[in-house]
């Protein structure tokens, strides 16, 4: 039996994703990543309007036909109904990637209980996603990927002076969302790869968009070894080895995509 060739392993045609929060900075180039790579993509949004023009906006190299659902993480209700309209549309789904985030505004000088509890759920949705999507995959036989998007503040605490005199520091409610994401990511893909589904997480380092604040950025540039800031199409590379063939023998990892930020922390 031949090897298949690299065009092969990551090569998503034939099958299908289901993509939260896809509408956003980071989640459009996840999206175009898996469409580029023939993927049938189902996106959600916490809005049909919004989901339904992320999913035209895609390309379709094999003629995939993308669809958009409603998926709010935090109402466990919309994760049923989305998740069933996805299978509706598509018949199967193959690949979730958790990438939907309800975000805070306050860091720990002023971040109340009810502000961090609510961020901490953004980790329950992902889960209750993560085990619809495992109940389908085991009730028809078949295999699939998780990817959970998490930070690589799930894994190192921020610099203060990166933050002070500019704006407010990195959440601490964020950070313990992230580090819980990496965890749950370990545990799911312990329990899971009997069922035949790999778990991962991918983690991004410095991704600010264009409204984030000049002198941060310059500041967070100074503590990265390339000496300077992500851009969302270079997570496509990462999030395609953890979707494809190419990822078949990887499973409970935490893939950083950080410029070296994690290397001067070794």
């Amino acid at each position: 039996m031949s090897e298949p060739t690299i065009q092969q392993l990551f090569d998503l045609t034939g099958r299908v994703a289901l993509l939260s929060g896809a509408s956003g900075y980071l989640g459009s180039a996840f999206a175009n990543a898996l469409a580029e790579a023939g993927a049938t993509v189902v996106v959600s949004s916490r809005e049909q309007e919004r989901a339904d023009r992320a999913a035209a906006g895609l390309p379709s190299p094999g003629g995939a036909k993308h669809c958009g659902v409603v998926i709010n993480q935090l109402d466990e209700s919309t994760i049923a109904s989305g998740f069933d309209a996805a299978v509706a549309h598509a018949g199967q789904l193959d690949i979730l990637i958790n990438n939907g985030h309800h975000a805070g505004k306050h860091d720990w000088t002023g971040v109340t209980a009810e502000e961090f509890n609510l961020q901490l759920a953004n980790a329950t949705g992902y889960f209750l996603l993560a085990r619809r999507f495992r109940e389908h995959v085991v009730e028809r036989k078949g295999s699939g990927s998780i990817i959970n998007i998490g930070s690589m503040y799930g894994v190192v605490a921020s610099y203060p002076d990166a933050y002070e005199g500019v704006c407010n520091a990195s959440p601490v409610h964020y950070h313990a969302l992230k580090g819980g994401i990496v965890h749950m990511t370990r545990h799911l893909a312990a329990y899971w790869a009997a069922d035949n589904i790999r778990v991962n997480c991918l983690s991004p380092g410095p991704f600010p968009n264009e409204k984030a604040p000049q002198e941060m950025v310059e500041r967070l540039n100074t503590k990265n070894p390339m000496k300077r800031m992500g851009k969302p199409h270079e997570l496509k590379g990462a999030l395609l080895l953890l979707a494809s063939d190419a990822g078949s023998y990887i499973t409970g990892q935490n893939l950083l995509v950080d410029g070296g930020w994690k290397a001067w922390l070794v």
